[in-house]
């Protein structure tokens, strides 16, 4: 499954943090559309490696958890050092 596009958070359209992430388009699934990042979290809990960002050179998403127990993903960050999620398109 690939990760093609981000939701941000209601007024973090141009943040650049992790957990203002809200939701994720994933394609290559039976029902491809927008999930919460809670819910991919959970998924990739239990299935690890099983959806990589739409950007070279492909790397996992990975779930995470913040310092304040929050749920959230990430991906392995580029050469620039930004995250490859946070460089998806945003809708």
């Amino acid at each position: 499954m690939i990760a093609t596009m981000i939701k941000m958070r209601a007024g973090c359209y141009y943040s650049q943090n992790l957990t203002e992430i809200d939701e994720i388009y994933i394609r290559g699934c039976d029902n491809p559309g927008y999930f919460k990042k809670e819910v991919l979290h959970d998924y990739l809990e239990a299935n690890p490696g099983t959806i990589q960002v739409n950007i070279a050179p492909y790397p996992d998403v990975i779930p995470m958890t913040s310092k304040y127990g929050e749920k959230y993903v990430r991906s392995s960050p580029n050469q620039n050092g930004w995250d490859n999620l946070l460089n998806l398109p945003r809708g």
